[in-house]
């Protein structure tokens, strides 16, 4: 999933990591070699 908005959050479903986006510079975030997941709300 691409990256869009600032302050977006994402979690690794294989290791729990959670990042939230500062910047904004396209492409997707991966972590453990997958696709980390969008949190909603």
């Amino acid at each position: 999933m691409a990256v869009k908005k600032v302050r977006e959050k994402y979690r690794c479903n294989v290791c729990g990591n959670e990042v939230t986006v500062t910047k904004v510079g396209g492409g997707t975030l991966v972590c453990c070699g997958k696709d980390m997941q969008k949190i909603e709300g």
